[in-house]
């Protein structure tokens, strides 16, 4: 018996866009788009009628805005939703809200950088995840898996004349969310932290943007020759590669265009090979949600070499892709759930204390 196709409703106000992302998923046979909407209150009928597995959602519509639809939609007939955004940075801010209201993943509207020669392998893989997602991990359980905070009780890291140990997180869908609620129960005076995020062009410095201003550190898209430091983390933007080089006892960033690895660029296997290589032991590193393996094979060559590595465990991941793949490799020191996980990094970076031997 042939496998039932996932089910697709286009909400998007401009025919152009619904055609195209139509034309995108005709070739695929696990796939079938049952309707097209221009506008939420038919979007809304549209759901009734044919029950779709999956919603792309554009943003800015007329009649009610996408963000408010999401939102209702969420409240009373939750699905799977990918937004499709604009590149303008007001649109990049809006879709990063409406991740933080339920949609499990967005990208960008076909043109630009991601042309419709490349719309098709995107928007699938998208879609594929999005209908295994864990909706159950969603704002609605929040009060359930409040993050637990933790006080700083690190040395002045900015005092040490020594290796600074180096916080490392990886994770792609369901991952903005994840890291904002660990980043934000994380408290000031920490050492350097990099994060690898799967992410469009963009979207990536509006992230990096809105965690500083949630955070008690700074947060900023890196740029290539960015020195880490205490009490900074950096984001690598969208489609480049972070690598990390140490230079005496100075950490740079690296950022290149090299091909995808895990099918991403950025890949977080990429950021963790690296910091294998430039910190070895001295690494507090995790792997939080997300589809496909990306992560799993840099993980172990840091946890080979002695660092300290989490993967998030799977009930409170969107997607449990990316840890899974990382525990089924061996590299994972320790599993843990989302509003646990600022406590364990801090612990590892306080076992990499002078005094403790491990740094």
């Amino acid at each position: 018996m042939q496998n039932r196709k996932t089910r697709i409703l286009i909400v998007d106000d401009s025919a152009i866009v619904r055609k195209t992302l139509t034309e995108a998923l005709a070739a695929e046979p696990d796939l079938e788009v049952v309707g097209t909407a221009p506008d939420p209150y038919i979007a809304r009928d549209k759901i009734v009628a044919l029950a779709p597995d999956v919603l792309t959602l554009d943003i800015e519509m007329p009649r009610m805005d996408g963000l408010t639809f999401l939102k209702k939609l969420m409240q009373h007939h939750p699905l799977p939703v990918i937004v499709i955004s604009s590149l303008g940075d007001s649109s990049c801010e809006t879709a990063l809200h409406a991740l933080r209201a339920g949609a499990v993943d967005f990208m960008p509207k076909p043109g630009g950088p991601y042309s419709v020669g490349n719309l098709r392998h995107e928007l699938a893989s998208k879609i594929r995840t999005a209908a295994g997602a864990n909706l159950r991990r969603r704002p609605a359980d929040a009060a359930a898996t409040e993050p637990v905070p933790v006080r700083a009780a690190a040395p002045e890291w900015s005092n040490r004349t020594s290796l600074l140990p180096l916080i490392a997180i990886g994770a792609s869908t369901g991952g903005t969310e994840a890291i904002r609620e660990v980043l934000g129960a994380l408290p000031p005076g920490l050492p350097p932290i990099v994060i690898t995020q799967h992410i469009p062009p963009v979207f990536s410095r509006s992230f990096a943007d809105s965690l500083s201003r949630t955070c008690q550190f700074r947060v900023k898209e890196a740029a290539d020759g960015d020195q880490l430091e205490p009490n900074l983390a950096l984001v690598a933007p969208g489609d480049y590669h972070m690598v990390i080089r140490r230079v005496g006892a100075i950490y740079r960033v690296h950022l290149t265009q090299s091909p995808p690895v895990c099918y991403q660029r950025p890949a977080v296997d990429v950021m963790f090979r690296s910091l294998a290589d430039a910190a070895g032991k001295n690494v507090v590193a995790a792997v939080l949600t997300g589809m496909g393996s990306d992560g799993a094979n840099g993980l172990k060559h840091m946890n080979d070499l002695g660092a300290y590595t989490l993967a998030q465990d799977e009930s409170s991941c969107v997607v449990y892709g990316m840890p899974r793949a990382a525990v089924a490799a061996g590299g994972v020191d320790r599993v843990v759930s989302l509003n646990r996980m600022a406590r364990a990094i801090l612990d590892g970076v306080m076992a990499r204390q002078p005094g403790t031997g491990q740094n």
